[in-house]
């Protein structure tokens, strides 16, 4: 009893630590002590260790647990310090979703060797790397769990004790530190007490409820299969991105469902003879896709050229290539091919973590590649000024800055005037003339009813110089056809209020429907929600090309909304929303 409560103790105070490093960290930001990339460096390397510490202790002792994750924040925090070489401030690499999967994996992944490396059977035990695997993820999720039903608590029993006047709880809880301080320690807590109980809390449950998923992705990857040939090898490939991540994806879930059907050894693997088959198949078809999305993305970027997103969808499909053929040539020699997919695993898992670094490290810079793809391409004339993405290079970091000045230099040439006025477009805000901007939007902004120029001039004349330039990107784009991928659509949109509105619509790189309302106020036009009436989502790819080009062709009919309303507050009318 002395060793569990010494461990909970143990486990506690570091979470506890955590949190105080944590909420350390947020007070020297917001007193401006530490910023920008130094700070974020700092963080990147608490929040690591953090996760390492508390993740790692219990299967290993604090100390070399300490030390491991110490090891794996460092060499994160060295990977992450390339990031202002393509970045301009962190921020910017927050919001890029590929590298910020990068450093979760180089964070997460090496956790479970680190763990078996202490083990007998060393770092490449498969059984205790799978077992370890797992654990982890268990175990972190039950604490967070915990965590959030001791808030539950605290807050119910503030709530109750306001009822008789006391506040004590109240006044704890408004305290800056007690959220960082209090989740920690109930994080830590909930791992130790989650460590105990590893044989109640194990994988086993889950592992056997995703074997029961095999047979139906197996005859779904079979249909596919199957439907390919029939409808031609040209029907049947990705026509853009999301069909390229949607193949991706069928081979990492078909993965992840192989590894929880083989276990970690023949004895713990199913052994229903109809899941064997089901998983030796779905290993041995696992390639389709994986070279079906390899071939969409090589034809897209052969027609568009790199940018950061196909790079890492290029990385992606390469993993996928590797699993699916090494678990397709692990189940079609027969024996024993349970015992080459584990092998395999431990070998991929290496693979994703040398991918994951060399995203992150200067050998693969995302934002310089496609820089230099895009100025290629512009300058060997398979892209037009006119379709030219000034908005990708700017904010594509200093390489996109580069890529900019080039630019310049060729819209310096004879007989470079159009390049010239595109990029005099896309100068900053403050050296530009308002007027022109508006007057180059009007020129190339498709209108419906096109005798609404007054309303639509109107609209312009209220706007900043940041929205026209906004709706001017809009504009940039293309539609297959060639016309500019937007429009304005003028309506009594607000029969109640005077003049006319207007919604915006654009189709942005990527096939993402933008759609804005415009009316006009005393302080200018202002920027409307839109929504549909069904809830549903705007269009995406071909249906919102074709919804710009139908409203280019002819102005859509208006009717009114078939909705009521309850008297509200002030006089304000209360509706439901669809």
């Amino acid at each position: 009893m002395d060793s569990v409560l010494r461990q909970r103790a143990v486990m506690a105070g570091l979470g506890l630590m955590a949190g105080a490093s944590l909420y350390l960290l947020s007070e020297i930001f917001g007193r401006g002590i530490l910023s920008g990339w130094p700070m974020a460096r700092l963080a990147v390397f608490a929040l690591v260790f953090f996760i390492g510490l508390l993740g790692m202790t219990g299967p290993l002792r604090p100390v070399r647990a300490a030390l491991g994750a110490a090891a794996v924040a460092l060499i994160l925090t060295g990977f992450f310090a390339f990031s202002a070489w393509r970045f301009d401030t962190p921020e910017a690499f927050a919001t890029a979703v590929p590298s910020v999967l990068a450093a979760a994996v180089l964070a997460l992944l090496p956790l479970p060797f680190l763990i078996a490396a202490a083990g007998p059977g060393g770092w490449r035990d498969y059984p205790a790397l799978f077992a370890e695997a797992w654990g982890l993820v268990l175990r972190y999720a039950v604490a967070w769990v915990f965590a959030g039903l001791v808030w539950l608590l605290l807050w119910l029993s503030d709530a109750l004790l306001s009822v008789v006047g006391i506040d004590a709880i109240g006044q704890v809880l408004r305290l800056d530190a007690t959220p960082a301080l209090v989740t920690g320690l109930t994080l830590g807590l909930g791992l130790a007490v989650s460590q105990e109980f590893g044989r109640l809390i194990s994988p086993w449950l889950p592992l056997r409820l995703l074997r029961l998923l095999v047979p139906a992705l197996l005859a779904v990857m079979a249909v596919f299969v199957v439907a390919l040939p029939l409808r031609g090898m040209e029907a049947g490939l990705p026509a853009g991105i999301s069909a390229t991540v949607t193949l991706i994806c069928m081979v990492a879930v078909a993965a992840a469902l192989i590894t929880a059907a083989v276990d970690a050894d023949d004895a713990a693997a199913t052994q229903m003879s109809v899941l064997r088959r089901a998983t030796q198949t779905l290993a041995a078809i696992l390639p389709v896709p994986a070279v079906l999305a390899a071939w969409g993305l090589w034809l897209r970027v052969a027609e568009h050229g790199w940018t950061p997103d196909r790079l890492f969808l290029a990385v992606m499909a390469a993993l996928a290539l590797g699993y699916g053929w090494a678990y397709a040539l692990a189940a079609l020699r027969g024996a024993c091919w349970m015992a080459r997919i584990r092998r395999a695993n431990i070998a991929l898992a290496l693979a994703v973590l040398a991918a994951a670094a060399l995203w992150l490290s200067p050998l693969l810079n995302a934002q310089a590649i496609s820089a230099r793809s895009q100025l290629a391409r512009f300058e060997a004339g398979r892209v037009s000024v006119a379709d030219l993405d000034l908005a990708a290079f700017r904010g594509w970091g200093p390489a996109g800055r580069a890529a900019l000045a080039r630019l310049d230099r060729l819209a310096a040439a004879p007989g470079q005037e159009a390049l010239a006025a595109r990029l005099a477009g896309a100068a900053p805000a403050a050296a530009e003339d308002p007027a022109v901007l508006r007057a180059g939007l009007a020129s190339v902004l498709p209108l419906q009813p096109e005798g609404a120029r007054a309303t639509r001039d109107m609209l312009l004349d209220g706007m900043t110089t940041a929205q026209i330039r906004d709706l001017t990107e809009g504009c940039a784009a293309r539609l297959d056809d060639g016309r500019p991928a937007c429009v304005m659509v003028v309506a009594d949109l607000w029969p109640d209020a005077p003049g006319e509105e207007a919604i915006y619509a654009s189709v942005r790189p990527g096939g993402a429907l933008t759609i804005m309302g415009l009316a006009r106020q005393d302080d200018g036009t202002i920027p409307r929600q839109v929504a549909r009436t069904d809830g549903a989502p705007p269009a995406y790819g071909a249906a919102a090309r074709a919804l710009i080009s139908a409203w280019q062709a002819a102005p859509p009919p208006l009717s009114s909304a078939r909705l009521n309303q309850i008297a509200g507050p002030e006089g304000a009318g209360l509706i439901l929303l669809p």
